[in-house]
Formats: C-alpha cells, structure tokens, sequence
C-alpha cells in the first residue's frame, strides 16, 4: 500500500496539475536490469523507463561507476570553463547524427533542448512561424507549449510563435486514413504546399518521427523525405525531435528521422532521455551556421556538467558495443508480433504500432473509433498488480498504452511482460 503520509505531504507540497499514475500511487525505490521494486518490496517488471529515460538498464554498473567516479572529482563548473567530458560526448554526438559540419549544445532536458532548437532555428530565420504537426508533444516550456499539438498537454494558447499545424503525424486517423501510404504522404505534402501558399515563410518545421505522448503514432517511412523537398525549396529548416526515438530505441534505425533520410539529415536534432539512462542530460545537434548565428552570449548552467557527460559517455559506449539498436528490432519485433496476435482476440484494441521497443497499444470502445481512457487506466492498473509497469498517452483522449522497455530487455523478459499485458488486456472484455 502507498505510504498514505507521503502521498498527503506530495499534495500539500506539489502542484495539482502534477499528476501520478495509479490509484494507490506507487514509490519506487530501487532498480536492477529492467526491473523495480517498490517501499513494500514488490517487484515489477518496467516496460516504461521512467517514461523512456533508463535506455539501457537500472543500475548499469558502467554507468553507476563512471557517475561516481566523476563524482569524486567534481560534478559541475560551468560551460564557461574547458570540459573534458563535454566536448568527447559532443564529438561523438556529432559524428553519429549524420549531420554535416555539426556542432552540439548540451541542455539539461527534451524540453530545454526543443526550446534551443526554436531559438536557433527563429532567428537564423527571422521568423517566429513555427510548422508542427497534428498530435505532437515538445515539452513543458513556454515556448515548447506553444508548439505542442496536443491538447492535453497544451495548459496555454498563448505563445512567442506563430504555430501552424500539419497533416501526417498519424497513419489511421484524420481525413488521410483511408488512402495508400503513397497517396497519404502526397495528400500530406499537397497540404504542406498549399498551406505555405498561404502564410509568411516560417522559420522550420520540427516534427517527432514517431510520436511520443501522442501514443506512439507515426507516418509512413519517407513521409519528412518528402516534406524536407518542399521545405529546401523555401529556406525552412527541418527540425527532428528525437527526445524518444533516437539512439537505437526503433531498432530499424539508430534516429528516427533515418526512416526518412531520403532527402537527407535534418538541418537540426534535438535529444535527452535515453542518453543519460536516467541522468539529466539534453541538447542541440546542427550546421554550424545555424548553431552560431546567435549574436549575444549564452550558456547553459548545468547543461553538460561533468557527471552527467560522464554518464552520457559510459552509457552510449555500452549500448554501440552491445548492439541495443539491433536488440530492440529483434525483441521489439518478437514482442509486436506476439501483442498483435493478442489483440486480434480484444474488441477493445484499435491497433497495435511502433517499431523496435517503442510499441502503442490503442483502445476504443469495442465496434467503434471512440477512444476508450477508462479502459485505458483500467489495464495499467491490471498491469501493476500482475507486476508490470507501463505507461499510456494519446491524442484526442488518453486511450493508448505505451510499451517502451530498456533496450537491453530479454526475449524472456518479453514474453513475460507480453503475458501480463494478455492478461490485463483480456480483464476489460
């Protein structure tokens, strides 16, 4: 049971708006490999990561050590010093996005690294327009708001920017559902192109190649390939957001925006999460020339901080040298096929998507499209009890379970939670 003590002085200190998952809130209070134990000492078995943050495994020994090791140092003194650490995770950073001439700005979270990227990207430009896609999600700044397609997660209309919100972040709903995959990305692109028709040149066009909070949605492969052809023509830039897809976790590709590298890298990344396996680390990766035409100073106070690049450093070396890209598509392609046989036998269940250990799970009212956010709760509260933890988003309404693992998650390990979820997903029938 939640330590009713805890929980009170959590909401006499806490804001309302800062939600917990579960009736009975859980405390976790230590990890190892892809597992958790609660303050009563139950095991659960983590299909959510700290909502994608520990890529690799809880208390990874590599990263533990060189944590504390760095620690015994010194933690912290400052972009405005010479940084070890910062300046090999940078350049190793660069040379794994694929984009040329790049420099990188380390941030402390996704949303602070989306925030740089809207800074750079505006005032290379000099534009405060802003294209997003329908159903995204960039973060809790004020700025990052602004841009966020998604209603639930959007508190404010008001915003810096001019945003203006595209088709094509969802495959299986809105007016393009029913076409082709090639005749959804060109009715995409279409209105793409008749929207620029309509409005002063925007500054960029950011986008999540799989959308995250929006419950793991995406377009078809090449869809931003084609995109980027219409945004080159105009000067716009291309932003990935790669805060949830990039290092490996779709396993097809090592960043999301790969699945649409047709046309090229994009002008800028954005990421975190993962990289840090659950230390606070985020940034900017872009051409040179975008990344320095800021004129007035700027640094980031505990953006690159020695610990944490310590973190990012051992924990990116573990998951290259033991191939998690191609562990998360062969377990993550074991474990969508095995839900997806699952789900034929749930009215329930709208569809199965994702690549790699990035899978949605969406439910609706069983015979119909309307999302169904009470079932939703329902099977992630079946799934605690059974031992499994797993996370939920969504567009509309919060009606999609998400499944996303630490990349080092066994074929075992999957079979396992996939039982839990059969189980769970079967109590709502």
């Amino acid at each position: 049971m939640t330590d009713k003590g805890l929980l009170g002085r959590h909401k006499s200190v806490l804001p309302d708006w800062l939600a917990l998952y579960y009736e009975d809130p859980l405390e976790i209070t230590h990890g190892e490999g892809r597992y958790v134990w609660d303050a009563e000492g139950n095991k659960y078995l983590d299909f959510f990561g700290g909502i994608l943050t520990t890529m690799t495994a809880h208390a990874l020994p590599e990263v533990t050590k060189a944590v504390s090791e760095q620690a015994g140092r010194i933690i912290h003194s400052s972009t405005l010093y010479l940084n070890r650490p910062m300046v090999e995770l940078a350049e190793r950073i660069a040379r794994l996005s694929g984009i040329p001439d790049a420099r990188v700005f380390f941030t402390t979270s996704g949303t602070e690294a989306n925030d740089t990227a809207l800074l750079l990207a505006t005032t290379y430009r000099r534009s405060n327009t802003i294209l997003a896609m329908r159903n995204s999600y960039h973060g809790r700044s004020f700025s990052a708001v602004g841009i966020t397609g998604n209603r639930g997660w959007s508190p404010t209309s008001l915003s810096p920017l001019q945003t203006l919100y595209v088709h094509g972040g969802v495959r299986t709903r809105g007016p393009y559902a029913a076409l082709s995959d090639a005749e959804f990305i060109a009715a995409c692109v279409d209105d793409l192109t008749d929207l620029l028709g309509h409005t002063r040149p925007p500054a960029a066009l950011i986008a999540e190649p799989i959308q995250g909070v929006g419950g793991f949605t995406s377009p078809p492969d090449g869809l931003y390939a084609a995109f980027r052809e219409v945004l080159a023509e105009r000067g716009i830039l291309w932003i990935a957001d790669e805060v949830q897809t990039g290092w490996g976790r779709t396993g097809d590709n090592f960043w999301g925006w790969q699945a649409h590298g047709r046309s090229g890298p994009p002008d800028l990344l954005t990421f975190a999460k993962g990289i840090g396996n659950g230390m606070s680390i985020g940034g900017v990766v872009a051409r040179a020339e975008i990344m320095n035409c800021l004129d007035a100073n700027s640094i980031s106070t505990f953006g690159g901080t020695q610990v944490t690049m310590a973190a990012g450093l051992a924990n990116l070396s573990y998951l290259v040298e033991h191939d998690l890209q191609g562990n998360a598509r062969r377990v993550g392609g074991l474990l969508i096929e095995r839900l997806r046989a699952v789900a034929a036998q749930v009215p329930g269940v709208r569809e199965v998507r994702g690549r790699g250990l990035m899978i949605g799970i969406e439910l609706v009212a069983p015979g119909t499209d309307r999302a169904d956010p009470d079932a939703a709760s329902a099977v992630l509260e079946a799934c605690r009890a059974g031992g499994l933890l797993i996370g939920k988003g969504g567009g509309h309404n919060t009606s999609a379970l998400r499944i996303a693992p630490p990349l080092s998650l066994t074929v075992a390990e999957a079979e396992e939670g996939a039982a839990i979820l059969e189980s769970a997903l079967r109590s709502i029938q």
